[in-house]
Parts: structure tokens; C-alpha cells; sequence
């Protein structure tokens, strides 16, 4: 009995052994199990909830279907970047309008989300807790079942079948599809292809966020064991933002410090140091030079690869006083040279005054000032008619261009040039009092100017050898001259009676006689005890033709009188146009009409630079250039022009910009490209054109697109010639927009604004004081 007993008691004690280990299996088991599950509910759970096409009984039977597709999907799309998030025409005013831009429209679409996502969570919720049910319920709150039910029929008549048909055939095919996945990426696709169909009926303002709607509508939607995790991850904006977004914000942020980082800008080690302009401090050029007897030195020499360093500042350089008191004075600092100061001091060309350098008004011919010496050339010759027919002028060997600078006062346009010589820098003073003037030479090549553009000559004094040669610099004055126009000499051999001014006035007036030009007037300034002629060009070829001698001769007929690139000098003149609607053969309409007023010689059936007649080419460009200075320009890219004086139009056309500006207290220098439809002629009807400028000297530069050049070179040669806090207005495609805003950042330039629509953009920065401590040797500047 006792050992029986036992036996009972042991096997108890066994059986009960046994059924704990096999509970604490179980249980463990389980824990596993819930383990995993929260872990897969967790890591499916950040899939945005969307509106569901199924019932909601359905939806629980696909979620081990939508795990794991869930889970590929978002593993792909973590490493995509979304080309979408913003349209193409988004609008960026600096960082604070383009985040308040980003934020709007991610409002706009999480509020357009959540109508359907409150919904549908609240749905699926209510079917996982009633698992005993097994009939469907639907929220009536916003309308959702009838969004179901239209989405749902949508979907049906898409793709040719009935909405209950597809429910039997779901049920069945349950097993197979994950088994499979093979119709579980075909569903995929017909919902993609669905919600395609339906974008393309869309407005035109939706379809501005396709991207964006399309990769939501891509990704599978949550279990309903995963929908709390997933409504809280999707409603919980405010002050928060999410993972994805700071980590996209972070890699777009070091992918543009990248961009701006991607070039190393240096700055240039240059004889010339500050006054460094590529093209006429080529010394290595110059050395090589056969003869400098004509000024070859003084002419253009480019490098074969335009420099991409920046040039350094003037030590102690201010920000430049403002028109018109800069007609008057300037900082020293900004042109420090003394030079001409104490050669021409005297002359009252240009004086030292503590930090300023002034001007007093004179010049070698006119020590007393210039405005009365310019209304004494209009007392002797009273159709020069300052500022109606006379309004464009080239004024030869300008020195610090005081004669160009008060003829602004009678309203008329000057365009000033002077080598760049031992007087230093006699262009860059001009540029720094805001008066138009480049750096030329009258050497052994045409100027950079069309033919028959300028309403009169002036030379006081300029030093050139007019009468040798065959004539040749004067035959030159002669191309560029209208028909009618005046060449205006003020120099020693008019007024005095030395051995060497009588022979220079022999020879000038054999010479004149022979170009066929007429003696209008040679008058005495008793005040600045000058002397003055003024000379009339022929408006016919009739005096050409009754020469006895043919000397100098008329140049042929294949002589382009526009050519000015690098064209040698000749010894011969053109013709003069007779066709009446031939340029040339009239004088230009006064001034203002000329400005707004279709020249006379462009003709209906010339075809314009943007496609239409040239007549209607000009205007529309003109009405253009209106409405954007006025509505864009002067209001909207926060420039003071009340402060601006030196404004520069890279790519002209037909100066509708400059034409548009008229009423504003600043000068354009037009820019034509030498690869860019010659318009220069239809310009100088109205304003004129550049050449190459000292640093530095705009205050404004625009470049309108399309660039096909070295960029690096084109943003080296605007940081050049722009002042500090100088401004430049860029218009481009976005591409380019991108790539300069990226280069202008590493030169630490303020962006301004930045716009663009329809792959166009629109960019304004202002440059800065900064320059690299890390050097770049030119060598063929380096004496």
C-alpha cells in the first residue's frame, strides 16, 4: 500500500511537471510571438493610411499581404529622392519664402488627407475589435462611404469588371496571392494606373502636386493592428516635423554646401593688382609684340582662357558716393591715383582733397568748366542742338571724361574712351564718378562700334596723330560718323601759330577737304582762350564723285562698315547710304521720339530676332521691357535706384530695357554679343554700347540667358567689373539658375531672389566685400 501510494504520488508529481514545463512553453512561445508582432506592426506602421477601394471585412485578410510589400516599399523609398516635393514653378524669396512656401503646401495636402484618413482608421479600427461580426461598418462622418462606393465603382468599370465579382474572386484567390505576390504588384499597378487616369483630369493647379500625390498612392496600406501607431504618426504635425523630413532637409542642405563648396575660388596674383583687366594687362602678349609704334600695347590682347580668379579689391575701399555729387568727388581709396592729379591738377582735371578726390569741372580746353565750354560749341554752331539732334557723342581721349559728364545736363549721352596708359586711370575715375567711358586706344584696329552710329565727335586735346598715314584714325571717325554729323576739334592747331600746329592744320585741311567734309565754323572761347572748328560729314556721294584725285580712296563694295571685331584699319571711306530706306540715309528722330519710335529702315519684311516682322519685333520688345521694369524691376527685387548710377544690360537686343529706364537717374551700357545678332545699329539709334571696364563699375549688371559659355569665367568677369554690394540680375533656364546661384554662394554674395516657372528662372544677388586669402598666379600678367 505504502509503495503504492507513492507510486500515485509520484506520478502526480510527474504529470503536474509535465504541464508546467509544456505552459511555460507555450507562454514563451506566445511572448515570441508578440514580440514579432509588435516588431512588424512597428516597423509597416509609418505607411500612411489612405481611403481603401474593399470593404472593410476585406482588409483585415490582406494585411499579411500588405506587411511585406509595406516593408519592400519603404526600404526603396528610403533612399529615393522625390523629385516632386516641389513644383517646377515654386517660388524661393531667400530661405524664409521658400520654407513658408514648403509649409503651405504640405498643409494643404496633410489637410486634404486627413479628410480621408480619419475616416477609414475609425472603420478599420471598428472591424479589428468586433472580430466576431463579420458584417462591415463604414463611418458616415465627411461623406466617406459614398467616397468608397464612387472610388470603388471607379475602380470596377477601370478595369472591366463589377465591384461583387471581385469580392468572391479576392476571397478565393487569398492564399495563392501570398503565396505568390504576383497580383498583389498587379493590384499595385491598376491602382497606380487608376490614380493616373484620374490626376489627368485634373486642373492645372493639381497637377502641380502629381509627384507628390503619386508616391502616396504607390505605397500599400497598414493592418488595421497597425493603425493607432499609424494615425498618431500622420496627425501629430504642429511643432513637430518628421524624421523623413529632417533627414531629406539635411541631405538637400549638405548636397547645396557641397555645390557651393565645388568650386575654390582664389584670388588673382596680378602685376596689375586691383586695375587687372584680362585683356589689356596680357604682358606676355605684349612682349611679343613686333612693333608698339601704332599702340599695338594699348590695344586688346586676350588670353586664350579668360581668367577664373577674382580680382582683389583697393585696399580701403568704400562704398561709392552716390550721383551727382560722384561727379564732383570721390573716395581716393577707390582709385588710389595720383598721377594725373599732379600732372593735370593745373588743367583742373582732378585734385587731392584729404580722402576725396574732387573734380572741378575742367579739362586741358576748358579750365573754367565744362558747361560753358559746351554751350559755347552750341553758340558757335547752333545745329548741334545739344540733347534733340544731337544725342548720342564719342568723345576721343577723354581723359577723366568731365566733358561727357556735364553733357548729361544738356541731355545728351556721351561715350567716353582713353587707353589705358601712364595717365593711370583715367577711365576708372570716370566710371567711379557714374559718367560712360571704356578703355580704348585709336591704334591699328576699328573701334568696337557699328558704322555711321554717333551724332558727333569730340577731341579736346586727345593727342591723336589724325592727319598721318593716309588718314587713317580720321577715316575712322569717319565710318563711325552719321551722315550730317559733326566732328568737333578742339586742339593747338586751330588757335595757335607755332611751326608744328601750322603744319598739322595744313595737312588736317587737306586731308578734310578731300574726305569731303565742310568747315562749318572755327570759333575763339575767349574765356578759356581755346579755339574751336567744327566740321559737317557729307550727306551725298556727290562730292566723292567730282574728285580729281580718288584719295583717300572709297572703300569697295564687300567692305562691311559694321565689322568691328578685330577688323584692321584702312585708309579708305564708305560710301554714304542714299536709299531712302537705307540706314543712314535720314537722320534719326530727336530726342525722346527716336527713343520709342521704330527706326525707319527696319523693314516689315525683315524678320525680327524673336520671329515677327521688325517693326513689330522692336515694339513688342520695347512693351516687354515696360511692363517688367515697372511691375518686376523698380519695385520687386529690393533695389534702391535712387542709389545706382552704372547699370549694364548683357544681352541688349534692341535696348528695350535701357529704353524702358529712361525716367530713372542711371545710364545703360549695352551689350551685344559678337555671337548675337548684330541689333547694335537699332541701339545706337536710341543709347549706346561696351567694351571692356576697369574694376569696378556697374552697380547694376544683368545677364539674360541663354549662357553657352564658361560660367566660372562669366561669374569671375561680373565679379570684376560689379561694385561691392553692387547687384546682378540673372534670367536663365533653371539649370543654369542653379549652378550660379551655387557659385555666387561660395563667393559669399547675398541671394536676394530667386524665382522660376516653366523650367525659367529669375536670380538677384548682391556681391560682397569678401575676397579668398588663397592666391592664383596669372603668369601672363605677371611682368
Amino acid at each position: 500500500m505504502a509503495n503504492g501510494k507513492y507510486t500515485r504520488v509520484d506520478g502526480r508529481r510527474s504529470a503536474s511537471s509535465y504541464c508546467s514545463t509544456v505552459t511555460i512553453t507555450v507562454f514563451v512561445a506566445l511572448c515570441l510571438v508578440g514580440v514579432w508582432m509588435m516588431t512588424s506592426s512597428s516597423s509597416s506602421s509609418v505607411v500612411p493610411v489612405q481611403n481603401v477601394d474593399e470593404p472593410a471585412q476585406e482588409k483585415k485578410s490582406e494585411a499579411k499581404e500588405q506587411l511585406t510589400e509595406s516593408n519592400e516599399s519603404s526600404s526603396n523609398q528610403q533612399f529615393e529622392d522625390n523629385n516632386a516635393d516641389l513644383p517646377e514653378d515654386a517660388t524661393k524669396g531667400g530661405k524664409n519664402e521658400k520654407i513658408q512656401e514648403n509649409i503651405e503646401k504640405s498643409d494643404e495636402k496633410s489637410n486634404e488627407e486627413s479628410k480621408f484618413d480619419d475616416g477609414s482608421n475609425r472603420q478599420m479600427q471598428n472591424d479589428d475589435n468586433k472580430t466576431g461580426d463579420g458584417d462591415s461598418k463604414t463611418d458616415s462622418e465627411g461623406g466617406e462611404t459614398n467616397t468608397d462606393e464612387s472610388e470603388k465603382k471607379s475602380y470596377s468599370d477601370e478595369n472591366g469588371n463589377k465591384s461583387d465579382s471581385d469580392d468572391g474572386e479576392k476571397k478565393s484567390d487569398r492564399k495563392s496571392e501570398e503565396s505568390s505576390g504576383e497580383k498583389v504588384d498587379g493590384q499595385v499597378e491598376e491602382k497606380e494606373d487608376q490614380n493616373e487616369n484620374k490626376e489627368s483630369e485634373k486642373s492645372s493647379d493639381d497637377k502641380k502636386e502629381d509627384g507628390s500625390k503619386n508616391q502616396s498612392s504607390n505605397e500599400l496600406f497598414p493592418s488595421g493592428a497597425q493603425l493607432e501607431l499609424t494615425n498618431e504618426t500622420t496627425t501629430q504635425k504642429g511643432s513637430f516635423s518628421t524624421q523623413a523630413t529632417e533627414s531629406k532637409n539635411e541631405k538637400e542642405a549638405q548636397q547645396s554646401s557641397n555645390q557651393q563648396n565645388g568650386y575654390n575660388w582664389k584670388l588673382c596674383n596680378v602685376t596689375a593688382g586691383a586695375d587687372f583687366i584680362p585683356c589689356l594687362d596680357n604682358l606676355q602678349a605684349i612682349k611679343k609684340l613686333r612693333s608698339t609704334k601704332h599702340y599695338e600695347h594699348r590695344e586688346r590682347h586676350c588670353p586664350e582662357e579668360p581668367p577664373t580668379c577674382l580680382v582683389p579689391l583697393p585696399e580701403g575701399y568704400k562704398r561709392s558716393i552716390e550721383w551727382p555729387t560722384s561727379r564732383e568727388k570721390i573716395w581716393y581709396y577707390n582709385v588710389p591715383h595720383t598721377k594725373l592729379a599732379k600732372i593735370k591738377g593745373h588743367q583742373n582735371w582732378v585734385k587731392v582733397t584729404g580722402e576725396y578726390l574732387t573734380f572741378p569741372g575742367g579739362g586741358t580746353q576748358f579750365k573754367n568748366g565744362a558747361l560753358h565750354y559746351i554751350d559755347f560749341i552750341q553758340e558757335s554752331v547752333p545745329d548741334v542742338a545739344w540733347g534733340k539732334r544731337t544725342r548720342v557723342v564719342l568723345d576721343v581721349g577723354c581723359g577723366v571724361a568731365s566733358f561727357g559728364g556735364f553733357l548729361f545736363d544738356r541731355g545728351v549721352l556721351s561715350m567716353s574712351f582713353a587707353p589705358k596708359d601712364e595717365h593711370e586711370a583715367q577711365v576708372q575715375f570716370a566710371l567711379e564718378r557714374g559718367i560712360p567711358a571704356i578703355s580704348a586706344v585709336m591704334g591699328t584696329e576699328r573701334l568696337p562700334f557699328p558704322g555711321i552710329v554717333f551724332d558727333a565727335v569730340h577731341c579736346a586735346r586727345c593727342r591723336v596723330p589724325w592727319h598721318i598715314e593716309g588718314g587713317k584714325l580720321l577715316l575712322e571717325l569717319n565710318r563711325v560718323l552719321r551722315p550730317g554729323g559733326f566732328f568737333i576739334w578742339s586742339a593747338t592747331p586751330v588757335y595757335q601759330k607755332l611751326p608744328e600746329d601750322v603744319e598739322i592744320w595744313n595737312a588736317m585741311s587737306q586731308l578734310i577737304k578731300a574726305m569731303c567734309w565742310e568747315l562749318v565754323s572755327i570759333s575763339k572761347d575767349t574765356i578759356n582762350k581755346v579755339g574751336i572748328a567744327v566740321y559737317r560729314k557729307p550727306t551725298s556721294n556727290e562730292c566723292y564723285e567730282k574728285r580729281s584725285q580718288q584719295q583717300p580712296p572709297v572703300c569697295s563694295g564687300s567692305d562691311d562698315p559694321n565689322a568691328a571685331w578685330h577688323v584692321p584699319l584702312q585708309a579708305c571711306m564708305h560710301k554714304v547710304p542714299e536709299e531712302s530706306l537705307e540706314r543712314g540715309s535720314q537722320w534719326p528722330e530727336q530726342w525722346p521720339a527716336r527713343l520709342e519710335k521704330t527706326p525707319y529702315w527696319l523693314l516689315s519684311s525683315q524678320v525680327g530676332v524673336y520671329g515677327k516682322s521688325a517693326p513689330e519685333d522692336f515694339t513688342a520688345d520695347y512693351e516687354h521691357w515696360k511692363r517688367v521694369v515697372s511691375k518686376s524691376y523698380l519695385n520687386g527685387m529690393g533695389i534702391n535706384w535712387s542709389t545706382v548710377r552704372n547699370v549694364m544690360d548683357m544681352r541688349s537686343v534692341y535696348g528695350g530695357f535701357a529704353a524702358a529706364m529712361k525716367d530713372i537717374s542711371v545710364w545703360v551700357m549695352n551689350v551685344i554679343s559678337i555671337d548675337s545678332p548684330d541689333t547694335l545699329p537699332i541701339i545706337y539709334e536710341r543709347e549706346h554700347e561696351l567694351c571692356y571696364l576697369p574694376l569696378p563699375s556697374a552697380e547694376v549688371a544683368m545677364l539674360s540667358g541663354p549662357c553657352r559659355c564658361n560660367l566660372v569665367a562669366v561669374v569671375a568677369e561680373v565679379d570684376r567689373i560689379l561694385r561691392p554690394e553692387g547687384k546682378l540680375i540673372v534670367r536663365d533656364d533653371v539649370e543654369t539658375i542653379n549652378e550660379l546661384e551655387s557659385m555666387v554662394k561660395g563667393m559669399q554674395w547675398e541671394v536676394r531672389m530667386t524665382y522660376s516657372k516653366d523650367k525659367e528662372g529669375l536670380l538677384c544677388v548682391e556681391k560682397s566685400m569678401w575676397r579668398p586669402k588663397e592666391l592664383e598666379t596669372i603668369k601672363y600678367a605677371i611682368a
